[in-house]
């Protein structure tokens, strides 16, 4: 399998969000804004949940893939690049994630 990184798959969504195309789920979901991206990103978060619980992987997988291109939808509108997110995670790599977890300002 060729390799495929998330990285390309914001660019896809880039273009197609820009794109105009009326059969394009992802230019519907930006023309349709945050409301309706982020309660798609809610409803595969669920999805990819109960397939976890279930022990279904072919379903996780599946639902992991929606999820994982709704959240960058939900990023492209917002947006908040990749790669801000992907440094955040880097710096957080240094320290347990218990650690980490009680540095963050509470609020």
């Amino acid at each position: 399998m060729a390799e495929f990184s998330l990285s390309e798959l914001e660019t896809i969504i880039a273009q197609r969000a820009q794109s105009g195309d009326p059969d394009s789920w992802t230019a519907k979901l930006f023309a349709k804004g945050m409301d309706k991206a982020a309660q798609k990103l809610g409803e595969e978060a669920v999805e990819t949940v109960i397939a976890a619980v279930k022990g279904d992987k072919k379903a996780l997988v599946s639902e992991s893939a929606d999820l994982i291109y709704h959240w960058l939808v939900v990023l492209g509108i917002a947006e908040v690049p990749l790669d801000d997110v992907l440094r955040e995670l880097e710096s957080r790599t240094g320290r347990s994630g218990v650690a980490e977890k009680a540095s963050r300002s509470k609020g």
